[in-house]
């Protein structure tokens, strides 16, 4: 079994042999699927535990392998499929899964180009039962047409969150309203913000939230949402489930609400995050979901415990327990947005209060007793908060990863999630848990448990099947899901369907789960989980809008631009890509200006376009040099506003500024260029002043939706801003382009960040710019080409 989307170059590889039979492999060979030959062959498969009737099973690790085309896994007893190893094969996966989201709009409905539930609906649980509201829109929560805010919000904040963290990783294919059509309006942008829109309709009003639409009454067989023939009373109206905090339920059964605040969090974080996205695209909708965000958090601070989805005839429903991690996470993005540290000290508050999400550590769990499946506010403190505060909540986020990773080591696919209804939501919840901390904490020792839990999703499990509808288009996916669409001819491209349950569960639900036709993995089930590719099988192998939203984030990671083979050096980029020669020319500027017209006119005349980095004074201070710059083409990013030391020269590890101070300064040298018309879209590259930063620095940068970047290494280049004086080195001219000729020719200058200073003392009788002609052709005549972060 392997992962049939393919591999990245420098992924963890490892692909998973199972027989009935009792072999033992010793060796296995990677082989080009094109020319036949063997390109690799290893010697060291991994015995893994046996899995029932599968009484022989290995985990053959083939991470060193990095060469790109289709290859082929080979052992004395079996052949994988063909797969990919390229750098390109996540690529608009975070697109695809935007099909099925608009797939279950309600309202305008653009697959049917038709539209559905107009009448929505009539309150009920409110001081005007039966009051007429409009909540029409939204998304219909899986096969069936109920809606809810647990799972809506969520699935808002999920893609609002990719989006911020990947902007480059999504296209701009559809319009507003699902069909298709470029409004140069990124796709993810205009699924998120017609979740918001009807967010804001179930919370009209400060202390009036809804949080259903609908109810089982709704189970009434397969049909399209254009022909819904469901009942409740009204004619063509639904009833609206306003918030009251206790439990509720119309006929039989009913739910074990404890308040609201599970609900409020959601709403909250949701419109906090919103309020960030349109800060710069449109700053009246950006106050009013900042509006919508702080009230929804005070709403729920005044009303803690769980805000559960009600049942009616039957049994089901979602019964969320927790609620602070909604809250925790409404708290650190409303921190996020408005830096008032009330919110920084309820987040953490807040956090403390659920260390783990219990799921992590259960063998089983009651349907979306805890939920969402990911506490996206430990990553989110995480990254803000300084080393002690973020070891806390890092160390609660290893903390998780382990006891998933106790129940991993059990079977040979290295899956530790408990195989409850949606495990693939639990699924998508953990391997995005896994890269925060990876990339938060720089601790790699888990990246192979993250690499099996995706490559499970893709196909390597027991069945041999992706568990995402229609992808990859090639390979086997799920043809029969349990959905009206698929009953009716159609498809659910890009849902994420529930995945495998236990097989007790399925057994235990036969009564009511009937499969249609012989099952083709009958053979691969085990007692460890089964999976049925049947649209009888709800239990399995239903798509649900919320897991497929909470997988955005992860698939826009796996397909972000790559800059490749780049050198890291406390969190910034300090040499690009070193198998290329390239040189990436900057320059710097705060208080002095003299040399910019020997620099304009140097790179004139080289048809060179280069990167300069430009504090706000320098910006407010030189209008025309600004223009100047624009109009020869060339990048210009941020050097901070009032170019701050960060950190002491003596203990880079300390800070000489604090969060906030960081913040307000940089958010202040953005604005300036935004006004000179320059910042126009993020990420943006980021150099810090003085060329100098740490740790903390970076995250900040990161958290601010900017690239950190800074200068090479070896040689003394940026020394050029040194002056004849008593205390303190003095490089002259000759001496800087002796030492750069005497490194070129020794270690070479690909991928090197290159900074000289356009604008220098006074003092410094001879001045390097002017020599930058001589530089550049010392360079070109080395072949080395010269690149502008605008090229990006």
């Amino acid at each position: 079994r392997i992962n049939q989307i393919g591999y990245k170059p420098g992924d963890i590889k490892v692909a998973v042999f199972i027989s009935t039979k009792k072999d033992k492999i010793k060796g296995f060979n990677l082989v080009n699927s094109t020319s036949g030959k063997v390109v690799m062959t290893f010697n060291d498969p991994v015995e893994a535990k046996p899995l029932d009737q599968f009484v022989s099973c290995y985990r053959l690790h083939f991470t060193e392998f990095t060469d790109t085309g289709t290859f082929r896994i080979v052992t004395d007893e079996a052949v994988s499929p063909d797969f990919r190893i390229a750098d390109d094969v996540y690529d608009n996966t975070p697109d695809f899964l935007l099909n099925y989201m608009r797939q279950q709009r309600c309202g305008f409905n653009p697959y049917l180009n038709d539209s559905c539930h107009t009448h929505d609906g009539y309150e009920i649980y409110g001081k005007g039962d039966s009051m007429y509201i409009d909540v029409t829109g939204g998304w219909h929560d899986a096969a069936d047409y109920l809606q809810y805010v647990t799972t809506s919000a969520n699935a808002v904040y999920q893609m609002l969150f990719a989006w911020s963290e990947n902007p480059g990783s999504f296209s701009d294919k559809y319009r507003a309203d699902g069909l298709p059509g470029s409004d140069s309006i990124a796709d993810v942008l205009n699924e998120s913000r017609w979740g918001l829109d009807w967010l804001l309709k179930m919370n009209p009003a400060d202390e009036v939230m809804y949080n259903q639409i609908a109810d089982d009454r709704d189970h009434i067989g397969f049909r399209l949402p254009v022909g819904d023939t469901a009942d409740y009373g009204k004619g063509a109206e639904r009833p609206v489930y306003r918030c009251t905090g206790k439990p509720q339920g119309l006929f039989k059964y009913k739910n074990r609400a404890t308040g609201i605040a599970s609900t409020a969090g959601k709403f909250s974080s949701a419109f906090a995050r919103a309020a960030a996205v349109y800060s710069d695209k449109d700053p009246q909708l950006s106050t009013l979901f900042e509006k919508k965000a702080r009230s929804a958090f005070e709403y729920g601070m005044k009303n803690p415990g769980a805000c559960q989805t009600a049942p009616c005839r039957a049994p089901y429903f979602y019964e969320e327990d927790n609620w602070t991690d909604d809250m925790e996470l409404a708290a650190i993005e409303l921190y996020r947005l408005t830096s008032e540290e009330m919110y920084l000290t309820e987040a953490i508050n807040l956090g403390k209060r659920e260390p783990v999400t219990p799921w992590m550590g259960s063998d089983t769990a009651r349907h979306y007793q805890w939920y969402p499946f990911i506490n996206m506010g430990h990553p989110g403190i995480a990254h803000f908060e300084q080393k002690d505060r973020n070891k806390v909540f890092t160390a609660f986020m290893k903390k998780g990863l382990d006891t998933v990773r106790l129940r991993a080591e059990k079977n040979p696919f290295y899956v530790g999630v408990p195989f409850i209804w949606c495990s693939n939501n639990l699924v998508a919840g953990f391997i995005t848990q896994a890269h925060l901390y990876s990339e938060i904490s720089g601790d790699m020792s888990y990246s192979e448990l993250e690499a099996a839990h995706r490559d499970w999703l893709f196909g390597c499990n027991p069945w041999g099947t992706s568990m995402i509808v229609g992808l990859p288009a090639n390979g086997d996916w799920p043809e029969r899901s349990h959905s009206s669409y698929v009953i009716k001819g159609g498809q659910v491209y890009g849902g994420l369907v529930d995945g495998p349950v236990y097989s007790s569960i399925f057994a235990a639900h036969s009564k009511y789960v009937g499969l249609t036709g012989v099952d083709p993995y009958e053979r691969f089930q085990t007692s460890m989980a089964s999976y049925h590719d049947d649209t009888g099988d709800y239990t399995s192998n239903e798509c649900t809008m919320d897991g497929t939203a909470s997988l955005v984030y992860y698939l826009s990671e796996m397909s972000a631009p790559v800059l490749k083979n780049t050198v890291i050096n406390r969190g910034a980029i300090t040499r690009m890509d070193t198998t290329k020669k390239e040189i990436w020319l900057c320059f710097t500027a705060h208080d002095l200006k003299d040399g910019f017209a020997p620099v304009l006119k140097t790179l004139k005349t080289h048809n060179i376009k280069a990167s300069f980095f430009l504090t706000g004074d320098f910006c407010r201070q030189n209008p025309t040099i600004i223009k100047e710059l624009k109009s020869a083409g060339h990048y210009i990013g941020p050097h901070s506003d009032k170019h701050l030391l960060y950190c002491p020269w003596e203990n880079r590890d300390s800070l000489l500024v604090s969060r906030e101070e960081f913040f307000s300064d940089l958010e202040n040298n953005l604005q300036t260029l935004k006004k000179a018309g320059i910042y126009t879209s993020k990420p943006m590259y980021f150099l810090p002043p003085y060329e100098w930063h740490n740790d903390s620095i970076a995250l900040w940068s990161r958290s601010a939706g900017l690239k950190l970047i800074n200068i090479s290494s070896g040689t003394i280049i940026n020394q050029d801003w040194t002056y004849p004086r008593r205390e303190g080195k003095y490089f002259p001219s000759d001496v800087i382009i002796k030492n750069l000729i005497d490194y070129e020719r020794s270690k070479g200058m690909n991928g090197y960040i290159m900074l000289v200073h356009p604008g220098t003392d006074p003092r410094r009788p001879d001045k390097l710019y002017n020599r930058l002609d001589e530089i550049i052709s010392l360079l070109e005549k080395k072949n080395y080409r010269f690149r502008s972060f605008s090229e990006i």
